[in-house]
């Protein structure tokens, strides 16, 4: 395997409409992939997943890397040589320091509008009030801020994105104060889109002063703060999970796990210890 592989592996991802982000994960895990097998031979793949383990890596980042690592083999005509996963019981909770409260995110918000990151606090509550994944920030603009609606397409499908009135009337104020008439409503000072890097870095900048652990903050919590709070208020997980473009509900399942604290707390009420 070489690197001209990779780069026409990462092309075919990109060519299926996969995220910025999904793109950028394969390609790390299949370079990784690539580092350690050096002059071994492809059937001798199956080793790496040990060498991850006597690396230190969590069981779910060592399937989530064998997971890149096997689509890579596909594309190669490998699939022989594709990796066993492991065996990984599913947890019934989040872990507690990834959890994002409500109030922990007003905060977040209140720190942002402290240190004038105007863009910055409506960019928290647009992606927090429509669940949409950072990739699809671009979607928000004017016109779809007028409709009340927009279409997103992404991984070969199509989902429409309603957008909360008292939000469509907070983008449009903030589009007229800068002049942006069309188009994409969050952009750099030069016109460009806002990079997931950017909008991760402007986050992670205002947790000391909103009080909020790094661990909690990045983009993808709002999208999770989104399907708990919407969960709690209709209890239908078929809509959600339309809502958040989910092609599975297991994978909507994923983002509804309570913290091991609430998780606790659901066992005391079960009332069965005399």
């Amino acid at each position: 395997m070489n690197m001209r592989e990779i780069q026409q592996f990462t092309a075919l991802l990109e060519k299926e409409d996969r995220s910025e982000g999904t793109v950028e994960k394969y390609r790390r895990d299949v370079r990784a992939f690539a580092a350690w097998l050096g002059d071994r031979a492809l059937e001798e793949a199956p080793a790496w997943r040990e060498h991850l383990l006597e690396r230190g890596y969590a069981p779910v980042t060592v399937n989530s890397m064998l997971s890149a690592v096997n689509r890579f083999l596909k594309f190669l005509g490998r699939e022989d040589c594709k990796i066993r996963f492991l065996r990984v019981q599913r947890k019934a909770f989040r872990e507690e320091n990834r959890e994002l409260t409500k109030a922990e995110y007003q905060r977040l918000l209140n720190a942002a509008r402290e240190e004038g990151q105007e863009r910055l606090e409506l960019l928290m509550e647009t992606i927090c009030a429509t669940g949409i994944r950072v990739s699809e920030v671009r979607y928000i603009t004017v016109e779809a801020a007028n409709w009340g609606e927009m279409d997103i397409s992404l991984k070969g499908k199509i989902r429409t994105i309603l957008l909360p009135t008292k939000l469509r009337r907070k983008l449009l104020k903030y589009a007229k104060r800068q002049r942006i008439i069309s188009g994409e409503i969050f952009l750099t000072r030069s016109g460009k889109s806002l990079s997931r890097r950017q909008i991760w870095r402007e986050m992670k900048a205002i947790c000391k002063k909103a009080g909020v652990e790094e661990s909690k903050v990045f983009p993808h919590n709002l999208r999770h703060l989104f399907a708990t709070t919407f969960y709690k208020a209709c209890k239908d997980i078929v809509k959600l999970a339309d809502l958040l473009g989910h092609s599975s509900i297991n994978t909507t399942r994923i983002y509804l796990m309570t913290t091991g604290a609430e998780h606790a707390r659901q066992l005391e009420k079960l009332g069965l210890v005399t």
